[in-house]
């Protein structure tokens, strides 16, 4: 294959329109946080509701996870990010003309549906679309959009904060959501799937659409052939074990604890010093800022040494850290420097590995046939672990104290290394065909 074929611009255009589904994700997971103050405010909101409010996304999105993969299989991978962006647009309007609670519970359980289908059809698509030797980071940067939608979700939180008007908060997410729209009538279907429905002649155009020389769309005929698509192949033994470790790895970059530490950082940051509220939110937002580097930092590394190396970095780190985090909290209540230096390292170890590489590598390890639904099982199982933590972290605090509570999902960690070491296998510079000769041996 050509060099000057390996990555091309429009390659570079429809990735970029693919992965803005993750920037909506990211977007508004962030946004609900500086929006709830307000949104309590004005409708006297008790403790339960608000939970509610922040909890029907999550219900949402692992309902979306679990159907995203079947309209992705059935739909196409282009029709169904048309779905998710008028699932949004639909959603944004319900949001910002909600005149009671009951309006804006179901505008955020439309926007978890359609975050939820969209964070197994981005990666999926950008997989299918990448050549071998830039796949993850071309799958990654659905994880980079992701955290600069709440980057970004931070700053207009933050910027707009003193006029109080939650619903602007939710109209400007429709910014990039009409981008993505205009985009995807300029981005082919995925040659994969187009192949896997028996449609050869529409797939070379696709991929000559992505300006693929002859020998590269050979290459790319030959690699992923079409697999039975009837979900009991999810039992063939190959897939079975495909299945354990997207599962594995999906439940993992949850249970390690990166939400419930994001949901700390403003009271760390408090504890540490930030005596009002606004400091420690704008102290947060540099979290989101190294969350963002790093992302960057693991799309340089990730087709460079290896998605396994990068896992097993990461988890190091983040079992460092969350020992010195928890150590922090038990030896001083008010956790001082040290925890805040924890928390950047544990948020910079997160990102460079454990933040992208699950979302990557179940776009890789599943045969054709069945790769969208199997995608869909491996993220449901991730919103469902993100759902359980949520709920179960202030609970875990007041049963075990906040130290022990990062020392429990330092051990995760420990045993998150032990599974990687044993049972992730390495993608990288690998055609789709060689990971599936992988698991059938």
């Amino acid at each position: 294959m050509s060099a000057k074929y390996s990555l091309s611009l429009d390659i570079v255009f429809v990735s970029i329109v693919a992965a803005l589904s993750g920037f909506l994700f990211g977007y508004h997971i962030g946004i609900f946080t500086g929006a709830l103050i307000f949104i309590a405010e004005q409708f006297q909101l008790t403790s339960f509701e608000q939970g509610m409010l922040v909890s029907i996304i999550l219900v949402g999105g692992l309902v979306g996870a679990l159907f995203g993969g079947l309209l992705s299989d059935y739909l196409g991978r282009k029709r169904t990010l048309f779905l998710t962006v008028l699932l949004i647009l639909i959603a944004t309007f319900f949001l910002y003309d909600a005149k009671d609670y009951r309006i804006i519970m179901f505008g955020r359980l439309i926007t978890g549906l359609a975050i939820g289908i969209g964070s197994v059809t981005a990666p999926l698509y950008l997989a299918e679309i990448a050549p071998k030797a830039h796949r993850g980071s071309l799958v990654s940067l659905n994880q980079l959009m992701i955290v600069t939608g709440i980057l970004v979700s931070f700053w207009v939180s933050y910027m707009l904060a003193a006029d109080g008007d939650w619903r602007i908060l939710f109209t400007i997410g429709l910014i990039p959501a009409a981008l993505q729209l205009i985009g995807l009538f300029f981005i082919p279907e995925s040659p994969d799937w187009l192949m896997g429905q028996g449609r050869k002649a529409d797939a070379e155009k696709s991929l000559r659409r992505l300006e693929m020389d002859a020998s590269f769309l050979e290459t790319k005929r030959k690699q992923d052939l079409p697999t039975k698509k009837r979900l009991a192949a999810l039992l063939d033994p190959s897939v079975r074990s495909a299945l354990i470790v997207g599962i594995g790895i999906s439940v993992l970059q949850q249970i390690t604890g990166i939400n419930t530490v994001f949901f700390y950082a403003p009271h760390i940051f408090k504890l540490a010093g930030f005596t009002s509220a606004k400091a420690a939110i704008y102290a947060t937002t540099w979290v989101g800022i190294i969350n963002v580097f790093m992302t960057v930092v693991g799309l340089w590394l990730i087709d460079r040494i290896g998605r396994r190396p990068l896992l097993l970095i990461s988890l190091s780190g983040m079992a460092l850290s969350l020992a010195l985090l928890g150590s922090a909290f038990i030896f001083s209540a008010h956790g001082g420097a040290l925890a805040i230096v924890s928390l950047m390292v544990y948020i910079a170890s997160f990102a460079v590995g454990m933040g992208m590489i699950p979302w990557l590598m179940i776009s890789e390890i599943f045969p054709l046939g069945i790769r969208g639904r199997a995608m869909g099982i491996s993220i449901f199982s991730n919103w469902t672990a993100n759902y359980l933590i949520a709920l179960t972290f202030l609970p875990l605090i007041h049963a075990l104290g906040i130290g022990q509570t990062y020392w429990l999902f330092m051990i995760i960690c420990m045993a998150g290394i032990w599974f990687s070491w044993k049972k992730v296998p390495e993608t990288r510079g690998k055609t789709f065909e060689e990971i599936q000769k992988f698991w059938h041996k």
